[in-house]
C-alpha cells in the first residue's frame, strides 16, 4: 500500500473523508459488502518508528530552545455561497521565553491585533481601535495558553510548538503515523514528510531534514463536517536569540482603553487547546 493510499485509508478509519480526484468525475462501483468487508479487514491503522522518531527530533529541538522566534504563515479555509471554500490567510509573528513571556504580533490580512504575556498579565491589543483586553495570567505559557482559549476563545495553530513538551503535545492519542518521503519545496529546504493523527485531527508534516524544525503542516479536524483545510507555513526561525526585556509588553496597549477580556465569538472549527479532551470518532454509517 502507497503512501496516498494509507493516507486515504487512516483518513476514512478517522472520518475525515478522502476522494480521489478519479472518483470525483466517476460514479465509483458497487462493490460487494463481503469484497467491502474483507478490504476494511486488511487495513490496519500503523504507527511507524521512523515517523514517531522525527516527531521525538522536532520536539526535543524546540523544548532545548531557551527562547524562539518565528513566523507561521496559516490559511483557513472557509465554506462559500458558491460551494469551493475560500482560503483567508494571516501571519502571526512569535517571540517566546521560557517560562512566561510571549509575544504575538498579528499583522493581518484582517484587522492588526498583538497578544502580550509576562509571566502576570496577558494583553490583547487591538491598534486600530486603540483598545485593549488585559487579565491576570497564570504563571507559565502553557497555562496562560489554556486560559486565553478558556476564556476568550485566543486559540493559535501553533500553540502545541511552544509547550514546555511539544513531544506530549503534539502526540498524544496517536493512532496513525508514518513516513512519507523526502521533499525540497518548502522554502527550498530539505525536509522529511510524514503523516500523523490521532481521532481529532489528521496531520501532514514536513519537517527539516539537517535542522529538525517544523517548517509545515495541513490538518483536516475530525469534528468539521466539512473537512476543511488548514495549512501552517513555519520559518524565520530563530533559536535562543537574546531579547530585550520591553518587547513582552506594549506601552500602547497600556495606554489604550479597555474592553473585557472575552471571547468575541467561536474558536474555529474543531480547534482545540494543548489540554482538550479529545473528541471520539463518529461511528460509522450501515451501508
Amino acid at each position: 500500500m502507497n503512501a496516498r493510499s494509507v493516507a486515504c485509508a487512516g483518513l476514512a478509519a478517522l472520518v475525515l473523508g478522502c476522494t480521489s480526484v478519479a472518483a470525483a468525475d466517476t460514479p465509483p462501483a458497487k462493490t460487494p459488502k463481503a469484497a467491502r468487508k474483507s478490504t476494511e479487514a486488511e487495513f490496519k491503522l500503523v504507527v511507524e518508528p521512523r515517523a514517531m522518531d522525527l516527531l521525538k527530533a522536532t520536539s526535543a529541538k524546540l523544548a532545548a530552545a531557551k527562547s524562539m522566534s518565528f513566523t507561521a504563515t496559516v490559511g483557513y479555509e472557509y465554506p462559500s455561497k458558491l460551494g469551493p471554500p475560500i482560503v483567508y490567510t494571516t501571519r502571526y509573528d512569535v517571540a517566546m521565553q521560557r517560562p512566561d513571556k510571549l509575544r504575538i504580533l498579528i499583522p493581518g490580512d484582517g484587522p492588526a491585533s498583538e497578544l502580550y504575556y509576562d509571566g502576570r498579565n496577558m494583553t490583547a491589543y487591538s491598534p486600530a481601535e486603540h483598545l485593549a483586553a488585559v487579565a491576570d495570567a497564570p504563571p507559565t505559557i502553557d497555562a496562560a495558553l489554556q486560559a486565553a482559549f478558556n476564556n476568550a476563545a485566543l486559540y493559535f495553530p501553533f500553540t502545541d510548538m511552544l509547550a514546555a513538551d511539544p513531544y506530549a503535545a503534539l502526540t498524544t492519542g496517536t493512532v496513525l503515523a508514518f513516513y512519507v518521503g523526502p521533499s525540497a519545496v518548502v522554502g527550498g529546504i530539505k525536509t522529511d514528510m510524514l503523516v500523523w493523527a490521532n481521532s481529532d485531527v489528521f496531520v501532514q508534516m514536513w519537517i527539516g531534514s539537517d535542522d529538525k524544525l517544523p517548517r509545515r503542516m495541513r490538518a483536516i479536524f475530525a469534528a468539521d463536517p466539512l473537512a476543511l483545510r488548514h495549512e501552517m507555513e513555519l520559518s524565520n526561525w530563530q533559536l535562543d536569540p537574546a531579547f530585550p526585556p520591553d518587547i513582552f509588553a506594549s506601552a500602547k496597549a497600556q495606554s489604550a482603553g479597555r474592553m473585557a477580556f472575552a471571547a468575541p465569538g467561536p474558536p474555529p472549527r474543531g480547534a482545540k487547546p494543548i489540554t482538550a479532551t479529545k473528541v471520539k470518532p463518529a461511528p460509522a454509517k450501515s451501508k
